[in-house]
């Protein structure tokens, strides 16, 4: 009897709005991959991509369920909240580029073979996507609200930058002995690593053991690495496209067309620090009465 008294079951886990976007999210994940894994075209770089996105979300946002609908999460050396904020975050842009991705590189025009299975797997990303959107939006701190910094906005901020940053190292190929350019690659690299120690440090709990005012080091960094993607903003397409015209023809794999990509990331990025620096201020400078 003493063993049963120690296993809770809480199933607000499962009934809460979050708990019921987190099995959405889990069925549709799920009927993803098992579909495009019954037609067998997934071994290309852009197929083993998707499978493994929906496979990671699938397996993640189960055992947070798991954990929470059993009440182990207190025991876990780390801040819950942020955990599953910068999860349901990254979860979503990771599905968001899937459900873009799969469709356009394994569904031809016209369509050759497992043409439903393909339909249906593409239409389950799509809602697991709004799914998890569903869940971040349900968990986003409200005005004033810090408690947990990811779910706050420049918390969900930081974890977009390190994501597309992300997507900027896949699209980089050959940036060759430019200085321009290998600076560049610098401050894609620099903002990456600090923007990925900062969410880690937030859910390991860390952030109170430096020794400096937390919150202004944030907004300062925040302001450099604005700086920084504004140069790359201007010099990437500089020496990538200054007299230089797009080669035809030019696949997906022409270094043209990832140069380009890395241009629109590169935007991505720097709008999103400049809002993420926006935030900052008025959390750190704008108290709410």
């Amino acid at each position: 009897a003493r063993s049963m008294a120690l296993v809770k079951v809480n199933l607000r886990a499962v009934t809460s709005w979050v708990g019921i976007a987190r099995l959405f999210a889990i069925v549709l994940s799920c009927l993803a991959f098992s579909l495009v894994a019954s037609t067998g075209e997934y071994k290309n770089t852009y197929g083993t991509w998707c499978m493994f996105t929906w496979c990671f979300c699938f397996a993640v946002t189960l055992v947070v369920l798991l954990l929470e609908l059993l009440e182990l999460y207190p025991k876990l050396p780390i801040s819950w909240d942020d955990f599953t904020s910068a999860f349901s975050m990254l979860a979503a842009l990771m599905i968001f580029t899937t459900s873009v991705v799969y469709p356009s590189t394994s569904i031809g025009s016209p369509c050759r073979s497992h043409c439903a299975e393909k339909a249906v797997a593409t239409t389950a990303s799509c809602l697991c996507f709004l799914a998890y959107a569903l869940e971040v939006g349900l968990t986003r701190a409200k005005p004033g609200d810090i408690s947990s910094f990811l779910s706050t906005i420049p918390g969900l901020l930081k974890v977009f930058e390190v994501y597309v940053a992300c997507l900027i190292f896949s699209l980089l190929d050959n940036f060759g002995s430019v200085p321009g350019l290998q600076w560049c690659v610098a401050v894609y690299s620099i903002c990456f690593i600090i923007t990925l120690l900062i969410i880690i440090f937030t859910i390991g709990r860390c952030l109170a053991y430096i020794p400096c005012p937390l919150e202004r080091m944030l907004v300062g960094y925040s302001a450099l690495a604005l700086v920084m993607y504004i140069t790359a903003t201007v010099l990437w397409p500089y020496y990538n496209f200054h007299l230089k015209k797009r080669p035809n023809p030019c696949n997906s794999d022409c270094p043209w067309n990832k140069q380009l990509g890395v241009t629109f990331l590169t935007i991505f990025n720097l709008i999103a620090y400049l809002v993420d620096l926006v935030y900052s201020t008025k959390m750190v400078f704008i108290r709410t009465p």
